[in-house]
């Protein structure tokens, strides 16, 4: 189960009004700084549109088969949002985000994104179903730009993903129990900062 925060949606680039789901474009973010946040300059909005027939919709739709048979299966008829943003400076790491929009994908509040890279020519997921709206931070880790989601949630890249900077209270067993997932799915383990 996905986690859902409401988005806004953004008609004719001339209003910003929430939306939850089915909107015809969002902006996940907006631009401005925030006092008492992870900004000190400008941050960049991630904008997502519905871009049918485009190679990064065709991209998406690939990715996201699985989201999008499960919404076959309950005859929903999903809106595929998709946006890109360079995430290093030279613009050479190009980054997809990607909204599946479905009743029974999303909740009442909205529906959540996740982030591919490029990498050897396949897109990798290197963040998986945030929710909120969604900035580019001026600021940089390993050569990508930080991600803030919702507000207050800033994600770095460390180690070829991006890992939450937000503590989370530890919960006894939890890690043996992720990091024994991980192994078996043959994933690396995902740290936190």
């Amino acid at each position: 189960m996905r986690h859902r925060v409401g988005l806004y949606c953004v008609l004719a680039g001339l209003s910003a009004l929430p939306c939850g789901v089915f909107g015809a474009a969002q902006v996940l973010g907006a631009p401005k700084t925030r006092q008492g946040s992870f900004t000190h300059g400008r941050t960049d909005p991630v904008a997502l549109t519905d871009q049918r027939g485009s190679a990064l919709d065709s991209a998406a739709r690939e990715l996201n088969a699985d989201d999008l048979a499960a919404a076959a299966r309950h005859n929903d008829k999903p809106l595929v949002l998709v946006g890109s943003a360079p995430l290093s400076a030279n613009g050479a790491n190009m980054a997809l985000f990607v909204q599946v929009q479905a009743a029974s994908l999303c909740g009442s509040a909205g529906c959540s994104t996740d982030v591919y890279v490029k990498r050897n020519g396949a897109w990798t997921k290197v963040l998986d179903s945030v929710s909120g709206p969604i900035e580019l931070l001026p600021t940089t880790h390993g050569g990508l730009r930080d991600i803030l989601v919702d507000g207050s949630d800033r994600w770095v890249w460390k180690n070829n993903i991006y890992v939450d900077t937000l503590a989370a209270p530890d919960v006894p067993g939890l890690k043996a129990s992720v990091e024994e997932h991980q192994a078996h799915m043959g994933q690396q383990p995902a740290g936190r900062l």
